[in-house]
């Protein structure tokens, strides 16, 4: 049974003739006594009873034409709400990225989509590097915002910002006053690092030609415990100049470029290439391009 054999049921209904109702859904009056016919055998029961020409509901028939009703009703309601989600989209959107993105990178990406898409809920998931990367392949969650470069066939890498890791330092610290700092200069004072992710292997990385004189104080998770540790005294850092802004701008901490070259740190959306996006989905990827064409223009104003 499917809702054409309901429409012309109820059609006959209506208009309490085979013939009548054969001309509103052009179709001949054989053809739509096959589709009753059909539907009864399905249903076992009879639906009219006819009298020459004459015909009226049995007791089933008049049972079935409420349900019938309501079937349309529900399918009507169905089309339209899922049209609706392209005129306004609703739904949830789950994000995955560490916490100096969700801190200094997503608050502005999310108040923009929010603006375009005010019944989509966002959820976010903290994952770093390889368990973003993961979360993403899992399907568990639908975008993530992380470090690259990445290798995986499955996944659309999007570039979307890029900025410099520097050294950082309390403003009375000998190596604040400097305008660049080598790995050999840094290593003279206690570190502190994160604990784990591509920032800290990049770190390695700069510091491998010195490794053996490298003093670690504390290997930390978040990023904000290693600012507020820099504050106080017990280390210098290297950290993206974003996650660290607004402490530079109070000039509660110094940031010094790194020697002999700038060291890097490029942050990329991820998501599965075979996954069907919703027009929500399709929406934060246009709201995340827009942030990273705007955080292009002020690198290079800068």
């Amino acid at each position: 049974m499917d809702f054409d054999q309901l429409r012309t049921f109820l059609e006959i209904v209506r208009l309490k003739s085979f013939s009548r109702a054969a001309q509103t859904c052009f179709r001949t009056q054989p053809a739509i006594s096959a589709q009753i016919r059909q539907m009864e055998q399905e249903l076992g029961t009879a639906l009219f009873e006819r009298f020459g020409s004459r015909i009226s509901l049995t007791t089933a028939g008049k049972i079935f034409a409420e349900y019938a009703q309501q079937l349309l009703e529900v399918r009507r309601r169905a089309i339209e709400a899922v049209a609706e989600l392209d005129r306004i989209p609703k739904g949830e959107l789950v994000i995955a990225a560490n916490e100096a993105t969700c801190i200094h990178v997503l608050p502005d990406v999310f108040s923009h989509y929010k603006e375009r898409f005010p019944e989509v809920q966002i959820q976010v998931s903290r994952a770093y590097g390889a368990r973003a990367v993961q979360a993403v392949l899992e399907n568990t969650v639908d975008f993530a915002i992380t470090q690259l470069p990445i290798q995986e066939r499955k996944l659309e890498i999007v570039k979307i910002y890029s900025d410099e890791i520097r050294l950082l330092a309390p403003p009375g610290h000998p190596l604040a006053r400097a305008k660049s700092v080598t790995a050999k200069e840094a290593a003279e004072y206690p570190l502190l690092l994160p604990k784990s992710g591509r920032t800290r292997a990049q770190i390695d990385q700069f510091l491998e030609p010195v490794e053996d004189g490298v003093r670690i104080s504390m290997e930390l998770e978040s990023s904000e415990m290693i600012k507020r540790f820099v504050m106080a005294g017990l280390g210098i850092a290297f950290m993206a100049v974003s996650s660290a802004r607004e402490e530079i701008k109070a000039r509660e901490l110094k940031d010094v470029a790194l020697a002999p070259l700038p060291l890097m740190r490029t942050l990329g959306l991820i998501y599965r290439r075979d996954k069907p996006l919703s027009r929500a989905a399709l929406g934060f990827i246009e709201v995340v391009l827009d942030f990273a064409r705007q955080a292009e223009s002020l690198l290079v104003a800068g």
